[in-house]
């Protein structure tokens, strides 16, 4: 399903999955909602951490959760079940590729999807395509370069375009929330709604320090550290300073800005 998971699936990146989940649920997802009864399809549910927040915030719905990776696809199962969840079905399944018939689903959502795939807009001309008349489907993304901090320095700044040139150079698009607009009007939509969701955090918002700032947008730099110095993008202790600058812009002294999108294609 995706060109590559520049973030990796070990147990560190399902923590900070499971973190930014829980600290964007209301940002992104207060609007997320879909009527009893009704056909849901997640497109790369990965493990489970908007799953969980999709089924408990839309209980009477039967989801079909769907991802290229069996050990993602238990992992999200296990955290359904034991959060008592017992609507969603997971199939592992090709974005491109769908097995299911032309109109199957009333509504598709695809999130922090889109901009690990070489190839979105064929995904979502796939998309479109199992997706019933006048349903919708809805994607949420991310843009890194968005963000921006104070104090920011230019090793912060560098430390942050590695992950979004890795990104690149393994067929994803780290900058694709500005973008999700065209993306969905070239896949054929016609009723295309895109809101940012922006979030800025500073010293009197802590539980969005330690759930965004450090153990969401951090975490996720730091997970590139090996291979930004493994391809020469970045000289180690450049890389060491970057970091500890991107820590410096929380506390009192310092702000965090980051920009998502969320687009309603009806």
């Amino acid at each position: 399903m995706r060109s590559d998971y520049v973030h990796g699936y070990s147990d560190t990146e399902a923590c900070r999955l499971s973190a930014q989940a829980h600290t964007l649920e209301e940002l992104l997802h207060h609007d997320t909602v879909f009527p009893e009864g009704c056909r849901v399809l997640e497109a790369g549910c990965g493990t489970g951490a908007q799953t969980e927040i999709l089924a408990r915030r839309c209980s009477g719905a039967q989801i079909t959760s769907i991802d290229m990776s069996e050990s993602s696809l238990e992992a999200a199962e296990n955290r359904l079940r034991q959060a008592g969840f017992s609507q969603v079905t997971f199939e592992k399944a090709d974005i491109y590729h769908l097995a299911y018939d032309t109109g199957r689903f009333d509504h598709v959502l695809v999130c922090f999807v889109l901009e690990h795939l070489a190839r979105p807009v064929d995904a979502l001309k796939e998309l479109k395509r199992v997706l019933a008349p006048g349903g919708t489907l809805t994607a949420i993304e991310g843009d890194h370069g968005s963000f921006y901090c104070h104090p920011e320095t230019s090793e912060a700044r560098r430390v942050v375009q590695c992950l979004i040139d890795i990104q690149g150079e393994m067929g994803g698009n780290a900058l694709i929330g500005r973008q999700l607009f065209p993306l969905l009007r070239r896949a054929g939509f016609r009723a295309v709604d895109v809101t940012p969701r922006v979030v800025y955090v500073d010293g009197s918002r802590p539980e969005w320090e330690e759930g965004f700032s450090r153990n969401t947008f951090i975490a996720m730099v730091e997970g590139v550290a090996t291979q930004a110095v493994a391809r020469k993008l970045i000289a180690e202790d450049t890389w060491a300073k970057g970091i500890k600058d991107l820590h410096a812009a929380t506390g009192d002294h310092g702000t965090f800005h980051y920009t998502f999108f969320k687009g309603v294609a009806r």
